[in-house]
């Protein structure tokens, strides 16, 4: 009987180490949280002030409306960020330096 139970403990130990390495490798290829900002609205108390996604392109550095001017002023993705009664704060404009923060040791290059 306490082989069984040895036994059972052993394997669980083994399916909860898999479930974190398989965490950890699914995280490095996760994109970190983001939020639309406006560079220019940057408030000492509050952060920046987020926007509509649509202000943001995935590409560049904010989104380019008639005559090369950004639609709500300087847009850009702001990634980990503390958001509050719409301000994020805390965060940073790295995408893959916000990749680096989310832990296992992930590099900016290893995500997608």
């Amino acid at each position: 009987m306490a082989e069984s139970r040895r036994r059972v403990r052993s394997s669980t130990v083994v399916l909860g180490g898999m479930g974190v390495l398989a965490a950890a490798l699914t995280s490095c290829g996760s994109d970190p949280d983001r939020r639309c900002v406006d560079r220019d609205s940057y408030d000492y108390l509050n952060g920046y002030k987020v926007v509509a996604d649509k202000n943001c392109t995935s590409s560049s550095s904010g989104s380019l409306g008639r005559g090369g001017k950004s639609r709500t002023g300087d847009a850009d993705w702001y990634y980990d960020a503390d958001v509050s009664a719409g301000y994020a704060d805390d965060g940073t404009f790295s995408r893959s330096e916000a990749v680096d923060r989310g832990g296992f040791g992930c590099s900016g290059s290893a995500g997608g």
